[in-house]
């Protein structure tokens, strides 16, 4: 099933900017070199297996470059791609299809990268109920882009930002003053958000059964053992969600999702990502 990318505003701007910097007022080495009206056809292709993201991006990429360019989707953000597959056919202006070409490359490498790292780590838990989540190590400007990807990858978004969801850490509570408890934390949040989600953080058992008797939506269990986690689930059973954290490898997180917790939130899904070798194949007219 197709993933919803983000809306068009979102699009626009990312792919306005990031043409911006690479073209600048003029490409020197097309306009120089490539005949004003040569036309030409292209493809981008896969040169790795991968799982494809960003290729609405790259086609709002070429369309923002030059609207008559024709273009042919051959593949979906979210497929399974085999080396070789060719996912964007274009066919039109040379000139613009060159200056294009980078921006458009480089959108589908990342965001490749990002979901199929995701889907990696969504089939290393695909025998439990257990989601991977993203979180907000993400590059700068580029958090809708990145988020997308990890849902083209089967994976499961966090929050978007600190305003869609409450996150509540050690150093919050601290801050408050003294004689503050997370009852008087949870009121406030309540009072300032009603129908926001509340998530707390936990990094001991006390304070998963401290914080299990508030009315809150998730309990974050940061860099707990396995062992401790699933106690840790055996004492909130089921009054709320639970969400590990901490250094979550490819290799750990059979073993943690086999705890029972519901997510386990993957920081490196995003924040140091490899990206996917894609090309593209030009052919003069």
């Amino acid at each position: 099933m197709p993933v919803t990318p983000p809306d068009s505003p979102i699009l626009r701007e990312a792919v306005t900017r990031a043409l911006g910097e690479d073209r600048g007022p003029m490409d020197i080495t097309s306009m120089a070199v490539v005949p004003e009206g040569a036309q030409a056809s292209a493809r981008i292709f896969a040169k790795e297996p991968c799982t494809l993201a960003g290729l609405v991006v790259a086609v709002r990429t070429f369309n923002e470059e030059d609207p008559s360019l024709s273009l042919r989707e051959t593949s979906e953000d979210g497929a399974q791609l085999q080396k070789g597959a060719t996912v964007l056919e274009i066919r039109g202006n040379a000139r613009s299809i060159l200056t294009a070409e980078r921006t458009a490359l480089n959108f589908i490498q990342q965001l490749s990268g990002v979901a199929t790292r995701t889907r990696q780590f969504v089939d290393a838990v695909a025998a439990t109920r257990c989601r991977i989540l993203d979180t907000r190590k993400t590059a700068p400007a580029q958090r809708h882009l990145q988020k997308y990807a990890v849902r083209c990858g089967g994976g499961t978004n966090h929050r978007m930002g600190l305003y869609d969801m409450v996150m509540m850490k050690d150093n919050h509570l601290a801050l408050m003053g003294p004689g503050s408890t997370w009852a008087h934390a949870v009121e406030r949040c309540r009072n300032l958000a009603p129908e926001t989600k509340i998530e707390i953080e936990a990094d001991t058992l006390e304070q998963v059964a401290l914080l299990a008797q508030l009315p809150i939506d998730r309990i974050l269990l940061d860099n707990m053992t396995n062992e401790q986690m699933t106690e840790a689930v055996r004492i909130i059973a089921g009054r709320c969600e639970t969400e590990a954290s901490g250094n979550m490898t490819l290799e750990r997180v059979p073993s943690v999702a086999a705890t029972g917790v519901d997510f386990i939130s993957v920081g490196a899904l995003t924040h140091s990502v490899t990206a996917i070798d894609f090309s593209l194949e030009l052919v003069p007219l």
